[in-house]
């Protein structure tokens, strides 16, 4: 087997498995925030911090021991912009509240036979692809250019100071701590599972771009889990399919849907559910919208950049993060929150 083939076949096993975790334990940021500000529920919120600890403290492990080198990866950027990576961020936060969930989260439901996903992610796909090299590209080129910041390292490690395996250390131990604090989570074995294996689904994912696909003469780009372009790419692989590779992200896409719907027939909760009117079609085609055209202006989504970016501890992926919160923030409890109804 070749390493590219490799790196296949082992993209569709991680995205089997968060496929599986996500359909049997709702794993999703978007809940996590709607629960703890609408409800005070923080379990799931927490289920997706231990997530962030678990890939943040198992990619370092990863680089430390000399596997991969994250300063590979599409996170390491010195000069990015101020403007473009926030707002991106507040862009797909807004757009998953109107979607009641981001892309990962789009895809797990599709398996499950969630039907409204699937216009969640032909708009996400499509609107991804409008900014990427379509018609919104050179707006986007542009406002990248005007809001470039030159900086003198990438990392939060750079600047502070600090040792990589230090930070990774103290910011994946308070975020461990946190977690933990609270009884009710830790008495919820299945928002505490769920956590623990997205979260080394991460490193999972460094490891077999980075290892698996190594090869002097044609390597693989690194990466790991990440949803935007890679559903972009997986609507034009089903549509121009031949004479093209399959690649990571397009196998991870695939792989969630296959997960989620076995899950969801192990569980017998596979269920067709179609748009209750129009005005909340309405909402799910402006919400995939908004998380294509600002998850690619961010670099990410809260997959992207909230856990594989995290886990560089690349700047970028706190900007990111804080601009999706942010965006979400608003889309819940703010000013410019749209009933569900």
């Amino acid at each position: 087997m070749s390493h590219t083939e490799l790196v296949v076949w082992s993209a569709v096993l991680i995205g089997l498995v968060f496929g599986a975790t996500g359909q049997a334990t709702g794993f999703c940021l978007m809940r996590g925030l709607a629960n703890r500000w609408t409800l005070g529920d923080s379990r799931k919120l927490r289920s997706y911090a231990l997530a962030m600890a678990v890939a943040l403290l198992g990619s370092q492990a990863l680089a430390m021991a000399g596997l991969v080198s994250l300063e590979d990866s599409l996170y390491a950027n010195p000069a990015p912009s101020w403007l473009a990576i926030p707002l991106g961020g507040a862009l797909f936060g807004y757009g998953m509240a109107l979607a009641n969930g981001c892309g990962a989260r789009a895809l797990v439901l599709l398996g499950s036979g969630n039907l409204r996903s699937f216009v969640v992610l032909t708009c996400l796909g499509l609107a991804a692809y409008m900014a990427l090299s379509g018609v919104l590209a050179p707006l986007r080129i542009w406002l990248e250019g005007m809001t470039t910041l030159a900086l003198p390292t990438h990392d939060l490690p750079g600047a502070i100071g600090a040792p990589a395996w230090l930070m990774a250390l103290v910011l994946g131990g308070a975020l461990l701590a946190w977690v933990f604090s609270n009884a009710a989570f830790r008495a919820s074995p299945g928002d505490w599972l769920g956590g623990l294996i997205i979260g080394l689904l991460v490193p999972a994912g460094w490891y077999a771009t980075g290892v698996l696909g190594h090869d002097d003469f044609e390597p693989v780009r690194l990466a790991s889990l990440t949803f935007i372009a890679p559903i972009g790419e997986s609507l034009q692989y089903l549509m121009l399919s031949t004479g093209t590779r399959l690649g990571f992200g397009v196998s991870v896409v695939g792989g969630v849907i296959m997960g989620a719907l076995a899950m969801a027939l192990l569980r017998r909760d596979f269920t067709l559910r179609a748009f209750d009117g129009p005005g909340q079609m309405l909402r799910s085609m402006a919400g995939g919208t908004l998380m294509g055209i600002g998850g690619v202006m961010a670099l990410g989504c809260s997959i992207g950049q909230g856990l594989s970016g995290l886990s560089t501890l690349a700047l970028t992926a706190f900007a990111a993060l804080a601009g999706i919160v942010a965006g979400a923030r608003l889309g819940i409890v703010g000013p410019l929150a749209l009933s569900k109804n």
